[in-house]
């Protein structure tokens, strides 16, 4: 019998609209006071009237209190229901992808609150960003061991949503022996991957459909990938037929990785690469008077949280700025970000403030978004949080 835990009232409201998250000044702590539960402890959640609204779990100490995992009160978020889950999940996967490197599990989009799991073929590198999954950690191994039947299993726990939780920090194998590098192919290309060094779980499969749409764009040119990581950008364009290709990050170790795939591919002759701050760079390309056909701009997220937007749309500003002026008379930018509080309306705006203060003419060509093993919740804007640019830079 799962402990109730009861909503003020009207505060179902959004519940019923289609969300799933539960902000502590929502709960009747009256009745159910939230003090008496334990992070992650699975819940009965109940309207002001106590009718049930469905079940999920609880985590005191944050402001997202609960979340809602089912809406049927008979189904708890067990080894069952997210079996039955991750099975729904890997079918969308392998409808959309003939090769079996995916995210396959992106957490409320998937019915699965707080669980993100890659794929890499046989091995699988999983988060547990909330107490509640953090609580279901040997029913979620179970689960994917019985859907997916992998070789290994890594538990990357290291990201930055765990503290809010109260959760310690680990990188955990708990299956088999996992590997400092696991391959990957996307499109005609090879990939070694760092899945306990790398950022995050190691790879951004959200990109990959705009990394197949720079393909189109690239052929002849001169190719400029910054924040490039592990090259997926710039060793796209260099096989669709740029003519070099330079990439930039300020990660000694992810250059490294990068040139190892770029030779992988038997790109290495096409494709340079330099360790340095991407302002500096840019700003020392446009002293020497350096242009490129295409600039790519995909860095990490600049706001992480809504009171840093000020700070962090500037610099989106300036960066991109900063790349129109390394661009050729008529040239490609690719402007992406992944901060959901950076919306795409603030990028488009950042985009033409930047190409008026270099004077320039900017044309959007192409708006993508993340790819579709990060399926959008439609109540949970979160969960649509990267926006990516395609916009042909020419002189006024």
């Amino acid at each position: 019998m799962l402990a109730p835990l009861r909503l003020k009232k009207n505060e179902d409201r959004r519940l019923r609209a289609g969300h799933v998250w539960i902000y502590s000044n929502e709960v009747d702590n009256a009745a159910t006071p939230l003090t008496g539960f334990e992070p992650g402890q699975p819940v009965l959640i109940e309207d002001a009237a106590g009718k049930p609204l469905g079940t999920g779990y609880v985590n005191p100490h944050t402001l997202i209190c609960a979340r809602l995992a089912s809406r049927d009160p008979k189904l708890a978020l067990d080894q069952s229901l997210i079996t039955h889950r991750l099975n729904i999940a890997l079918g969308l996967r392998e409808r959309l992808f003939a090769a079996p490197y995916y995210r396959l599990a992106f957490g409320d989009s998937d019915g699965l609150p707080g669980l993100v799991v890659d794929r890499y073929g046989d091995v699988l590198v999983a988060q547990f960003a909330t107490a509640g999954i953090e609580r279901l950690k040997t029913e979620v191994i179970a689960a994917l061991e019985k859907v997916v039947k992998p070789r290994a299993i890594l538990l990357r726990n290291d990201g930055a949503a765990r503290e809010p939780e109260g959760l310690e920090s680990y990188v955990e194998p708990v299956l088999g022996s996992v590997p400092e590098q696991v391959g990957l192919v996307e499109e005609d290309l090879r990939f070694q991957v760092p899945v306990r060094e790398g950022q995050k779980t190691g790879w951004f499969y959200d990109q990959r459909m705009n990394r197949a749409r720079l393909r189109q764009y690239v052929a002849g040119k001169r190719v400029l990938d910054v924040f490039s990581y592990l090259g997926a950008w710039g060793l796209h364009a260099a096989a669709a037929g740029a003519a070099d290709v330079l990439c930039v990050d300020s990660s000694a170790r992810a250059v490294e990785w990068a040139r190892d795939n770029a030779r992988d591919n038997d790109l290495g002759a096409r494709v340079a690469f330099e360790t340095g701050d991407a302002f500096e760079v840019l700003k020392r390309l446009r002293a020497e008077r350096e242009h490129f056909d295409v600039v790519v701009l995909d860095p990490p997220a600049f706001i992480k949280r809504k009171k840093d937007f000020r700070e962090g749309s500037q610099a989106y500003r300036r960066l991109n700025q900063m790349a129109m002026q390394v661009l050729a008379k008529d040239g490609l930018l690719v402007s992406a970000s992944c901060s959901y509080h950076l919306g795409a309306d603030d990028l488009r705006e950042i985009l033409l403030a930047g190409s008026r203060h270099v004077d320039r003419f900017l044309q959007i060509l192409e708006q993508g978004h993340q790819a579709p093993d990060h399926p959008v919740h439609p109540a949970i804007a979160e969960t649509a949080y990267l926006k990516v640019f395609f916009a042909r830079v020419l002189p006024n």
